[in-house]
C-alpha cells in the first residue's frame, strides 16, 4: 500500500532528515512522530482535525485499573436512582443519513 503527500510548498520534503513519517512495526502502519494537523496548520494535540470526521469503526479510549486510584465499590441502590433521572430515548436514523453512512438496520 502507497501513501503519497503533497507539500504546499515545493522541496518542502527535499531533506530525508525532515521527513517524519515511518514505516510501522505492524503490517500496514505507517508512524509519524510529532503532530498531524487536517485542514489546520497549527495542530496542538497529537491530531486535530478542523471540520467533520467520519468514523466507520469504533473510537477507542483504553483505560484500566493502572490508569485509576482510589478504587472503590459504588451504592448500587444510589446509582440506580440516578439512572431513573436520566433521560433515556429509543430512536430511528433517518433514512438518508443511513444510507450516506452505509447503515442498513435503522
Amino acid at each position: 500500500q502507497n501513501i503519497f503527500f503533497q507539500a504546499s510548498n515545493p522541496g518542502q520534503f527535499e531533506n530525508d532528515s525532515d521527513v517524519l513519517w515511518q514505516r510501522g512495526h505492524v503490517p500496514e502502519a505507517i508512524a509519524y512522530h510529532g503532530r498531524v494537523g487536517i485542514n489546520t496548520d497549527t495542530p496542538d494535540e497529537a491530531l486535530v482535525v478542523c471540520g467533520n470526521a467520519k468514523v466507520m469503526g469504533r473510537v477507542m479510549h483504553p483505560s484500566d485499573s493502572r490508569a485509576k486510584q482510589n478504587i472503590r465499590e459504588v451504592d448500587t441502590n444510589e446509582q440506580l436512582r440516578r439512572i431513573t433521572q436520566m433521560r433515556l430515548v429509543e430512536y430511528d436514523y433517518k433514512p438518508e443519513f443511513a444510507s450516506v453512512m452505509g447503515i442498513k438496520d435503522t
